[in-house]
């Protein structure tokens, strides 16, 4: 039996309110389980942000013998030379929203503007303070904790934990 799978995975950053000034988060979401698999934050909002929440997602969860689909919106980070080369040169296909249109990236939109309700919704009184709290959010909570309609009422390490679980029986059984 052969089975030919695809992982899609969706990026995108947003901006984060500190007394210090802006502090940039970008995100890289598994479109299956709506896992956050990368992410990055820093002072500023070059590629290198973005570069450095793609290399987390790849170290944590880069598809051996699958192809991988990576969708971002048309943003300069995105359309970089330097961006664009580093997923060449991981064989990754890549996926660019319409121009000015949020809605073909709608889960990283929806997930981003959950953080911001959920975790970011005040000014944070230092950019450590905000990297502090948004890392016990995704990690702690986000990934692990927060129930997803979509995932049936499970979180997405629940949901994948099922998933791999089940696949495995199935296997096995068969």
């Amino acid at each position: 039996m052969s089975v030919f799978v695809i992982c899609v995975q969706t990026i995108d950053f947003t901006y984060i309110d500190t007394h210090e000034g802006w502090l940039y988060l970008a995100l890289v979401m598994d479109v299956f389980s709506r896992k956050i698999v990368g992410w990055s934050m820093d002072t500023h909002r070059e590629t290198a942000l973005v570069e450095r929440a793609l290399t987390m997602a790849l170290v944590q969860r880069k598809p051996k013998g699958k192809e991988l689909l990576h969708h971002s919106d048309r943003g300069g980070q995105y359309a970089s030379a330097a961006y664009q080369a580093l997923l060449q040169t991981q064989g990754i296909t890549v996926s660019m929203s319409r121009t000015a249109d949020p809605y073909d990236n709608a889960l990283m939109e929806s997930a981003i503007g959950t953080l911001k309700t959920e975790c970011a919704d005040r000014v944070f009184v230092s950019r450590a303070a905000a990297r502090s709290a948004i890392f016990a959010y995704v990690e702690g909570w986000y990934n692990r904790k927060r129930l997803h309609s979509a995932l049936g009422y499970l979180s997405p390490d629940q949901f994948e934990q099922r998933f791999f679980s089940d696949t495995i029986s199935l296997y096995l059984m068969g």
